[in-house]
Parts: C-alpha cells; sequence; structure tokens
C-alpha cells in the first residue's frame, strides 16, 4: 500500500512548465488533487487524501530537484510511512517522451533527485513512477530537462497526462505486480 505519493520537480515560474517538472504537471491534472488543502512543512507542500479507506500523503518539494531529500526524509519519519511504501514521481529520460513505466528500487540512472531521496531514507527500495520526456538530440542534459515543453510535444502532453494520470490512480488502488506489467513502458501518444 502506498501512503506517500512524491513529485519530484523546482519550484518557481521559470521551471513550470519544464521536462524536469513533468510530476508536478501530473499532480496538477489527477482530479482528488485539485481540491485539495496544501500545507506548507518539511520544506515543501503536502496534503492527504482517503483511497480506499486509507489516508495517502501527496508531497511536492520545494527544495530544488537536487535536494529533495531533504523534504521526503522528514516527512516519512514524522508519519512513519517506510520507504516501501512510498512511491516517487520522476522525470525519466530513458524513456521516449509520453512513456510511462513503475520500478520499484534499482539504480538511480544519475537522477539527483533520486540520489537525495536514497541518502535521506538511507535506501534506494522505493517505487517509481517514472515519466519519460525523451534525450536530447544536442547540448547538455541539464538544459534539457530544464528546458520548456515545445512544438509536438506540447500537442502531446494532454495524452500523456490523461495515461499518467490513469496509472497514478491504479497503483494507488491496486497491487503494484499487475500494474507494473500493465504499464510496462506504455506510451500515450496516439499518433506517434
Amino acid at each position: 500500500m502506498i501512503k506517500l505519493v512524491v513529485a519530484l520537480g523546482n519550484p518557481g515560474a521559470e521551471y513550470e512548465f519544464t521536462r524536469h517538472n513533468i510530476a508536478w504537471i501530473l499532480f496538477d491534472q489527477y482530479q482528488p488533487l485539485q481540491t485539495a488543502s496544501w500545507k506548507s512543512k518539511w520544506k515543501g507542500e503536502y496534503t492527504d487524501i482517503t483511497i480506499n479507506g486509507e489516508k495517502v500523503y501527496f508531497l511536492k518539494p520545494l527544495t530544488y530537484m537536487n535536494l529533495s531529500g531533504e523534504s521526503v526524509g522528514p516527512m516519512a519519519n514524522f508519519f512513519k510511512i517506510q520507504p516501501s511504501e512510498i512511491l516517487v514521481v520522476q522525470d525519466e529520460v530513458d524513456l521516449p517522451f509520453g512513456t510511462v513505466a513503475f520500478k520499484n528500487g534499482g539504480g538511480l540512472a544519475g537522477h539527483n533527485g533520486l540520489k537525495s531521496i536514497s541518502q535521506h531514507l538511507g535506501t534506494q527500495d522505493y517505487y517509481r513512477l517514472r515519466l519519460g520526456v525523451g534525450r536530447p538530440n544536442k547540448g547538455s542534459m541539464s538544459s534539457w530537462v530544464l528546458s520548456s515543453f515545445k512544438g509536438e510535444d506540447v500537442k502531446h502532453l494532454e495524452d500523456f497526462m490523461i495515461g499518467s494520470v490513469q496509472a497514478l490512480d491504479d497503483i494507488l488502488k491496486k497491487d503494484f505486480k499487475s500494474i507494473q506489467n500493465k504499464y510496462n513502458k506504455k506510451n500515450f501518444i496516439k499518433d506517434k
């Protein structure tokens, strides 16, 4: 059972529509969160909703991506949430744009947000919902993830988010194994 869902991103208007903030865009699209009351604590904003009779917390760390663990660790400690009860929603450059995949534990693939969380939790064994943003054809990786969606990507973002919202809803209501198989590198862009 997932008890804490963390959306990785960067605070500030200049990052709002960037690839690194795709998890925050997903939170904005997730209907149960649209009427939720958010509170500020643990260097982030959090809320909770009831799913299947259980309280589930949602957190947006406001520490900037590379320090996300400074928000996740203290909140998990306070509510006595185990790493195995945490789902981190992240941007993933190793998946094509529009693709989702679930992962339980494993490597960090150079993702600084995940590195920080793993350091503060003392383990890499937590769930991840990986939202594919693809790799740049040229230029640096950091410039790519900090750049805004443009062109075709903007056109396809709605389909991507509709599918991602369903994936998030499913993982919160069903068992991980069935969900992992259902969404294994599933691409939601209809006309690709």
